[in-house]
């Protein structure tokens, strides 16, 4: 057992980080204390590549014991999409056990304060951070990414917003001072006097519902957010991938004891296959907020269903990019190209519609048509993978059998401008890797239109034909609304374009990037500068991370007495 940590010691240890974390999100600039490179790992108590892989194998085939009341059996069944069985059980939980006695620490966690919880957070993400290289492993073998993918997404920006919500989370809860003299004057009379205090208290017990491609970039700012704010988490990943939320559940129980408070605060909710356990959780009188990344049908279900919790989901959404022209034609292919093959588009922020007028743009090369733009597209996207190891690097494996089938399905919907090829991953020979299809469709045809206007999650792409830009902004106008959008993306050199676009999202809000051509891409986001979704439509009921998404999982109980 590590020596106790006092709440001065951590609060003197990260204030220095969070006072940095809430100038950034003011700002708005960037920052980061989460390096992106591995090999800025292995001072410092951090673990390098060796030691992390080391730890990574040395837990395959082990039971993750997390020491918690209620474990009724161990259960397990990951198997890496890049064919590694990982053989690990962890526990399952009795539920009328467990959320008692996870309910039973929120009082001290309370009391402690924002300033206190904030700190104890901040020491959970370090520990995390340290153990970036192990984590990455446990990323890649459950998500599919490839590793380099794995380590930045899965570890430091994972990290990042896990900071950023806890950032916010302190900023709303110090808003409103802890106590207040207040004193009416009554003219001749005395004054009214009275003594009043102001507590953030936590509404209860908070669920994280895990997503299979990005288990902790999606999970810690959910679970930070509550975490901070004062509710106990219980954390339920998906059940393709558990390892990472299962390893941050367990730093987050040992900060926890080590700080004198109850490491039930944080529990993991483990299920045997085929349970579905997510409905029966959601719904518990215990559980007061919801955390979801997933499909669009079982998010509305969540919203619909699950009234006695806060419920912040994340849902899909067709994400488009307006083609009208560009001052920097090749610089806009390798943009879209990169974009449309990181992670074999399996992000919920990749390009699905490419809209482009079928008179063709405007370029610095001259008149580009629909068909050149659409084959010109294809060559940058096989030029980037052309190289099958520049491609493994790049795509990382399919993570379900579902993206494959739609994948394949795809190239029956319309002519094909770009054909999706396999590719073999010489270290893991089981992975399924795919390069990315592009299929040609044409807005004044009504049959093409089911396709391009529900999403196909995975390395799918629509290039589709628009009678003119008009035409062009209201179809994505429409998408917006009736399907929701991550991210929506723009190449224009006309002013006017540029603002019908911008209305287009300031009205259906959605975030877009304009005339992307460098090293940023229309399905990255940075943290403490970026927004993730908006909340504004239907893809996305919240922000990742904003005031909105911190403020409404406390509640601020006010005592008033006599002076």
């Amino acid at each position: 057992m590590a020596a106790p940590l006092t709440a001065h010691e951590l609060i003197a240890k990260h204030r220095p980080t969070l006072d940095q974390a809430l100038e950034a999100i003011r700002t708005r600039a960037y920052w980061s204390p989460h390096p992106e490179h591995p090999k800025a790992y292995g001072e410092h108590g951090s673990l390098d590549a060796a030691a992390g892989k080391s730890a990574f194998d040395a837990v395959l085939g082990t039971r993750l014991d997390l020491d918690q009341p209620g474990t009724d059996d161990w259960v397990g069944g990951e198997i890496s999409p890049y064919g590694i069985e990982l053989g690990v059980t962890y526990p399952h939980a009795d539920l009328d056990v467990l959320l008692p006695a996870m309910k039973a620490g929120q009082t001290a966690w309370r009391d402690a304060g924002p300033e206190a919880r904030a700190a104890v957070c901040l020491e959970i993400v370090k520990r995390i951070s340290d153990r970036t290289h192990e984590f990455a492993h446990a990323v890649m073998h459950t998500s599919g990414q490839a590793f380099m993918m794995a380590f930045q997404a899965g570890g430091p920006h994972a990290q990042d917003r896990g900071l950023e919500a806890v950032a916010y989370a302190y900023a709303e809860q110090v808003r409103t001072p802890g106590t207040a003299e207040w004193s009416k004057p009554q003219g001749k009379r005395d004054p009214l006097n009275l003594a009043k205090t102001f507590t953030a208290v936590p509404r209860g017990i908070g669920l994280v519902i895990g997503c299979n491609t990005f288990p902790t970039w999606n999970g810690y700012p959910g679970l930070f957010a509550s975490l901070a704010t004062g509710n106990a988490v219980l954390v339920k990943p998906h059940p393709r991938a558990v390892l990472p939320l299962a390893l941050t559940v367990q730093v987050a129980r040992e900060v926890l004891a080590e700080a004198g408070l109850d490491p039930n605060l944080v529990a993991l909710a483990a299920e045997r296959p085929g349970e579905g356990i997510a409905k029966t959780l959601a719904t518990r009188p215990e559980i007061r907020i919801v955390d979801y990344t997933g499909s669009t049908a079982f998010g509305d279900w969540l919203e619909t269903n699950a009234r006695q919790a806060q419920v912040y989901t994340e849902k899909a959404g067709v994400n488009t990019v307006l083609v009208e022209s560009t001052d920097d034609y090749q610089g806009m292919l390798s943009n879209l190209a990169f974009s449309l093959s990181l992670y074999s588009g399996q992000m919920c922020t990749t390009p699905q519609n490419l809209l482009i007028p079928r008179e063709g743009i405007r370029t610095d090369q001259g008149h580009k048509s629909y068909d050149e733009v659409t084959a010109d597209l294809a060559r940058a996207v096989d030029g980037l993978l052309g190289d099958d190891a520049r491609a493994n690097a790049l795509l990382g494996a399919i993570v379900n059998p579902d993206v494959k089938a739609r994948l394949e399905a795809a190239a029956e919907l319309g002519e094909v401008a770009l054909a999706s090829r396999e590719i073999a991953n010489p270290d893991f020979p089981d992975a399924v890797v795919r390069t990315p299809v592009i299929v040609k469709l044409d807005a004044a045809k009504p049959d093409d239109a089911a396709a391009y206007t529900s999403e196909c999650f995975g390395p799918v792409s629509f290039a589709v034909a628009v009678d003119s830009t008009a035409d062009a902004v209201e179809l994505l106008r429409r998408t917006i609304r009736e399907q929701g959008a991550m991210t929506v993306g723009a190449y224009t050199t006309d002013p006017e374009v540029a603002r019908a676009v911008e209305e287009v999202c300031l009205e259906e809000p959605a975030q877009l990037s304009l005339n992307l051509t460098g090293g940023v891409y229309v399905n990255q986001t940075a943290a403490f500068s970026d927004f993730h979704g908006s909340g504004g439509n239907p893809a996305a009921n919240a922000a990742l991370t904003d005031g909105a998404y911190v403020a409404n999982r406390f509640r601020v109980v006010e005592v008033r007495r006599q002076a």
